[in-house]
């Protein structure tokens, strides 16, 4: 990107009630089969036009075409059982049902790959696609065959390989890979978690971004983050490893957190997606908000690194507040390019 502080949300934004039902994840669809793929297809076009009448600079497909940000990619591949399932604990934060893996895991086919290419279709702007990252992936799984977190990370980050050479060959410009995990499993993270992440863009030549935040605004998180106190440093732990790794991008969480900023300097050199707008409140940030935000951060990140975007996905809200959220990032970060070019 050669526009300063160039902006993109983190992932998905609200589903139009037509096509599953509004602010809520796991959302069942409404429709099948071939009025889904169209549904789907123009829940697309409405989103990515959203994003450009709120002019964010590198769009996405908002999340349209997947149920969830890691199950949707999951239940396209073989040696899952979606129908054998066990309550284990997400990210040491709650319980779930989850599906089993009983095989050797593979790809059946590209999974997100005709989606990619139908936004690429409909704008010539920069397009960011994600996908779950190899140990979020294992969290979200009951593991009875590899019997081992660190073999199957290995093996999902070989298929995650596989799906972003075609991604990056549908015209994808930025490859995301979404990985919450690495704010809760620090040892794994450093020990085998940002090797597998290296595995999963191995021979990319498409930029790649890494997303680490606290999580979707649900009450599970929100609890959670309850419990972390006056200071959350767990970027701490795995920066210092990323900053050595050939991740293009970091996206973080920020705004209304209790992230100490300083800790950007830890990854000084990368370009870092700076969260600016927080998806846990429906309460709409100022633009003055925003450019505060991307103001400290500048402390601690070039400013032709600084790439304004939200904390995590908006899919928990509504349609209208995640406009007014998308219209106050831009505007935000227009008070800044203004400061930079006095």
């Amino acid at each position: 990107m050669k526009r300063l502080l160039p902006t993109s949300t983190a992932g998905s934004l609200p589903k139009p009630s037509w096509l599953a039902e509004p602010e809520k994840l796991w959302s069942p669809w409404k429709l099948q089969g071939d009025e889904l793929i169209e549904a789907k297809q123009d829940a697309l076009r409405v989103a990515l036009l959203e994003q450009q009448q709120a002019g964010i600079d590198i769009v996405s497909d908002g999340e349209q075409t997947r149920q969830h940000f890691v199950t949707t990619f999951i239940e396209n591949l073989n040696g899952v059982d979606f129908d054998k399932r066990e309550t284990v604990r997400i990210r040491d934060r709650y319980d779930a049902s989850v599906p089993s893996v009983v095989g050797a895991v593979s790809r059946q086919k590209p999974v997100f790959v005709d989606d990619a290419r139908f936004l690429r279709q409909q704008t010539t702007q920069p397009i960011k696609w994600a996908l779950p990252g190899p140990m979020t992936m294992i969290d979200t799984l009951y593991d009875g065959h590899y019997k081992s977190r660190e073999k199957l990370a290995w093996e999902f980050a070989k298929i995650l390989n596989e799906e972003a050479r075609e991604l990056e060959a549908a015209g994808v410009d930025i490859i995301q890979f979404d990985e919450p995990a690495f704010n809760v499993f620090f040892d794994e993270v450093n020990d085998w978690g940002i090797a597998t992440l290296e595995k999963a863009i191995e021979g990319l030549k498409c930029e790649t971004a890494v997303h680490i935040c606290y999580g979707y605004g649900i009450k599970a998180n929100t609890d959670w983050k309850k419990t972390l106190g006056s200071e959350w440093r767990q970027y701490e732990e795995t920066f210092p490893k990323l900053q050595q790794s050939s991740i293009d991008l970091i996206s973080l969480e920020c705004h209304n957190s209790r992230v100490p900023m300083d800790l950007l300097e830890l990854i000084r050199g990368k370009k870092v997606m700076v969260g600016a707008i927080d998806v846990a409140t429906s309460s709409i940030e100022t633009a003055e908000e925003v450019a505060n935000t991307l103001r400290t951060a500048l402390q601690f990140v070039d400013a032709d690194k600084l790439y304004p975007c939200t904390n995590c996905g908006m899919a928990p809200l509504s349609r209208q507040v995640a406009r007014g959220k998308l219209n106050a990032l831009t505007a935000g970060a227009e008070i800044i390019r203004a400061e930079l070019s006095v």
